[in-house]
């Protein structure tokens, strides 16, 4: 059975900023181009996340996006320090909002909460409402996506 992890994305306020700081580290990657997220513990639950499985983003208190992985494989942090790399695919997928109180490292998303998928993400210039008008709309709670 699929599971999933649920990460915070500390540092970004938006779908839009996740997306761009990931194309940052594709152009500074010198090895084989690939996004890895390095974390101290290896998920006992490997194979039922390799089933399938994705990285679901909380962004400013809400799960928005997604991203399906590829790999969970021991790495080696800059300091030399033993880790967990979680390898996932490039494209994101956008989700319903879900609130989320932080929480530290990685969580178990199990499939039946995971929230659902709303479209591929692309920039977000042309959506209605703007993106900060969406924010606000959601924090009101009067709209979900």
């Amino acid at each position: 059975m699929t599971v999933h992890l649920l990460k915070l994305c500390v540092g970004c306020d938006s779908v839009k900023d996740l997306a761009d700081w990931q194309v940052e580290q594709l152009k500074r990657e010198r090895k084989p181009v690939e996004l890895c997220h390095r974390t101290l513990q290896m998920p006992k639950r490997r194979h039922e996340i390799l089933d399938g499985g994705s990285l679901y983003w909380v962004i400013k208190g809400f799960v928005l996006v997604r991203q399906r992985i590829i790999d969970l494989r021991p790495d080696t942090k800059d300091d030399g320090t033993p880790c967990c790399g979680i390898v996932y695919d490039r494209e994101l997928i956008t989700t319903r909002a879900q609130p989320r109180r932080a929480f530290q490292g990685w969580r178990y998303l199990e499939a039946a909460d995971a929230p659902n998928d709303v479209r591929p993400y692309e920039d977000e210039a042309g959506d209605m409402p703007p993106p900060g008008m969406r924010e606000e709309l959601r924090e009101l709670r009067l709209i979900d996506w």
